[in-house]
């Protein structure tokens, strides 16, 4: 049966002529029906868990902009709390975790397959949207990638060098590698259950990959996508999987064999001619405008995404930006930047 879907048909490798455009958070703080949405649930964990609420909040988007997939609304740290971790959020500040940095703390985490009782608001809204979605529009599931979510569940929050992570990977490798590979067990089973749920799609966020250098870049971020990437091939061999090294700069080439993705996503320090040259040549790449246009709009916004379009023409291309959409965006400028795309 003939691929209709243009995410689909872009992620097996098709040229098109106008690239299929999504955008990360795009269910989120700039939209006022999510705040509406998200106060009627009373907090952010609560949105996540209401499986009615976070339907509701992934379809807005859809349905005010007219992307060509939706990705489910969750949070990468849901898994650290189905492990065991505590998890709640500082109002302003952000995420807060117990940690994990001994090897006692390691072994109190429940078994990477018992997570799906704690998880399964989350498959039941990836039902909920794969009736609600209309039918052109494709359905993408997601999970944080191992070494994001041991930053966080390392150091207990967010940090911005990821220190803490760093330090137990120098001075415990034992529990620091027992943890990459809880947290990639428990991944793999994650993705799976989405796309039983009806995910089409699934992405690895890692976020963080940026601060790990030379050999750990490979061991740390790309051999666990790797490896998550070769489970789904053998469960589910027609659900792609798009990979997020971000920061990854130069490492984003070859990233396409050495995780086994059908797409690489890119962030915005690279330059899309560079892209095209180096990365799109192996396959689907998915990037990668600056968040800051998101505010900003004007002539500077429909130029650099036309200049993006115009380099990453002559491969399989999936229009995106180089990072989640800001709270402080401009709802206006979304629907600029998706003129532009379908313009161009």
């Amino acid at each position: 049966m003939t691929i209709q879907k243009t995410i689909l048909r872009a992620l097996a490798g098709e040229a098109l002529e106008t690239p299929p455009i999504w955008m990360m958070r795009q269910a989120g703080r700039y939209l006022p029906e999510y705040r509406a949405t998200r106060a009627q649930a009373g907090d952010f964990l609560s949105l996540c868990y209401n499986s009615e609420l976070a339907a509701e909040v992934t379809l807005q988007p859809i349905r005010k902009y007219g992307f060509d997939a939706s990705i489910l609304f969750a949070d990468i740290l849901l898994v650290p709390q189905a492990l065991g971790a505590d998890l709640w959020f500082v109002t302003g500040e952000g995420p807060r975790l117990s940690t994990i940095t001994t090897q006692a703390e390691l072994d109190k985490l429940k078994p990477a397959t018992d997570i799906h009782d704690h998880l399964s608001p989350v498959y039941e809204t990836v039902k909920i949207l794969s009736k609600e979605l209309p039918s052109e529009t494709t359905l993408i599931g997601f999970a944080g990638a191992p070494w994001t979510v041991a930053t966080y569940m390392i150091a207990g929050k967010g940090t911005p060098d990821q220190g803490p992570a760093h330090t137990l990977k120098s001075e415990n490798r034992v529990v620091f590698d027992g943890l990459m590979q809880h947290i990639t067990k428990a991944t793999i089973s994650y993705l799976q259950m989405q796309i039983d749920a009806g995910a089409e799609v699934v992405k690895l966020f890692d976020s963080w990959a940026g601060s790990l250098k030379d050999q750990d870049f490979i061991d740390y971020s790309i051999r666990p996508m790797a490896q998550i990437t070769a489970a789904l091939k053998i469960s589910h061999p027609k659900t792609p999987v798009i990979a997020f090294p971000r920061g990854a700069g130069h490492g984003y080439k070859g990233a396409h064999a050495a995780i086994g993705s059908a797409c690489v996503a890119v962030d915005d320090t690279v330059d899309a001619s560079w892209v095209a040259e180096n990365v799109q040549i192996d396959g689907c790449v998915q990037g990668n405008l600056k968040s800051s246009h998101m505010v900003t709009g004007g002539e500077e916004l429909v130029s650099e995404t036309r200049r993006i379009v115009d380099a990453l023409r002559g491969g399989p291309h999936i229009f995106n930006l180089g990072h989640g959409i800001t709270p402080d965006a401009d709802p206006e400028n979304v629907q600029l930047m998706i003129d532009t795309v379908r313009g161009s």
